[in-house]
């Protein structure tokens, strides 16, 4: 599948970034301040295809180009089909808009009471705190908002978003994404954990971030402190392949771990990217060995520019099918799809019920064989 040794291969050496010293190199700073944000940086490192080109000059009408200098380093610059590449770098597919794609697939402005938060379900709310990310996913269903490349302007209004979050009781759960939340100063994380543990009815705070994927560095001991003060801290990361599974993602989950965070992973299933069986099980595999749960596999969904990514729902299905029964139930992610429009997310699973009678239900285990159990 994917041995240890062949990552060893991806993560041995900086090439461009040779010269620089370990203290900048595992510095997050430095790897902000020294990301690729242009075409002119982005071609002085890889031969871009012409594809690729003419994305990266679109890409500030859509969504701003920026890779991280260590997520750069995954990406096998010989291989114009390199997972890593097609997630980070802009492609001309994404100015092909097909009819069912939309600026806002998932129907955020609909449930949006104040700026900054979406209420879609009765007892929890997603809030929203910044519109940068470490780097930027081709796919990102955020984009009209992520990066402000499209103009929307987006600029966090943290007080009223604590605000409505307290004068709503039937809140219990608060989702803190963005953009990536963790790229907000220590100090304002600090607060903004703070503030929501002091508000009597939020039980569950949780955190949406691929910051640890694109920028490890940032997990450091001060913000595992102020987890580890107001934890039990949920994170749910964003790994799609296992060659994003280093040894530095590793020993970031391992520090948050230790720091009261529970993770859980959400992929997305990406045409030539993570779309086969045998990649998405090595990867819930070494998502495992991390400790974490591998949560949700999302069909991508219906972002403007997108179609070039999906995966057909009935090849989705029959990956998850056939994982069933050859990895264990930890491994398995559950499908879901995020229902355009504001729907929500509706999990998607394998039929196993091969018919009902008066009193009992058939069913097919993941041989294919069939069992009968009682109804009552």
């Amino acid at each position: 599948m994917y041995p240890d040794d062949l990552l060893a291969n991806w993560r041995s050496g900086r090439e461009s970034w040779s010269d620089v010293s370990n203290e900048d190199w595992n510095n997050w700073k430095w790897q902000m301040s020294n990301s690729i944000r242009n075409l002119k940086h982005l071609q002085s490192l890889i031969d871009l295809t012409e594809d690729e080109k003419e994305g990266c000059e679109l890409a500030h009408t859509k969504l701003s180009l920026s890779i991280t200098p260590y997520y750069f380093n995954l990406i096998d610059r010989n291989d114009v089909n390199c997972p890593m590449r097609k997630q980070v770098i802009p492609s001309v597919n994404e100015a092909i808009i097909s009819p069912e794609e939309m600026l806002d697939p998932v129907g955020e402005e609909k449930t949006n009471p104040v700026k900054g938060i979406v209420h879609r379900y009765p007892d929890r709310i997603l809030f929203l705190v910044t519109s940068v990310c470490a780097s930027y996913c081709r796919y990102c269903t955020r984009s009209r908002l992520v990066s402000n490349a499209q103009g929307y302007d987006f600029r966090p209004e943290l007080e009223s978003g604590l605000n409505y979050i307290q004068q709503h009781s039937e809140i219990r759960d608060v989702l803190i994404s963005g953009g990536d939340p963790l790229l907000l100063s220590d100090e304002k994380l600090d607060y903004l954990i703070k503030r929501l543990r002091e508000i009597k009815h939020v039980e569950f705070v949780r955190i949406g971030s691929r910051v640890p994927v694109f920028l490890p560095q940032r997990i450091t001991p001060n913000l595992c402190q102020i987890f580890k003060k107001y934890g039990p801290i949920w994170l749910s990361i964003h790994v799609n392949h296992p060659i994003e599974c280093t040894k530095e993602l590793k020993n970031a989950c391992e520090q948050l771990i230790c720091s009261n965070v529970v993770i859980g992973n959400q992929s997305v299933l990406l045409k030539g990217i993570n779309d086969e069986v045998i990649t998405l099980t090595s990867l819930s595999h070494r998502l495992l060995q991390m400790g974490v749960r591998p949560y949700y596999l999302y069909s991508c969904d219906l972002i403007t520019g997108s179609s070039h990514f999906r995966v057909g729902i009935k090849k989705a299905i029959d990956i998850i099918k056939k994982m069933r029964g050859y990895t264990s139930g930890y491994a398995i992610p559950q499908l879901v799809i995020d229902a355009p429009g504001g729907g929500g997310k509706i999990p998607i699973n394998p039929d196993y019920i091969e018919k009902f009678t008066n009193d009992r239900v058939f069913l097919k285990n993941y041989k294919g064989d069939v069992y009968s159990y009682p109804i009552d």
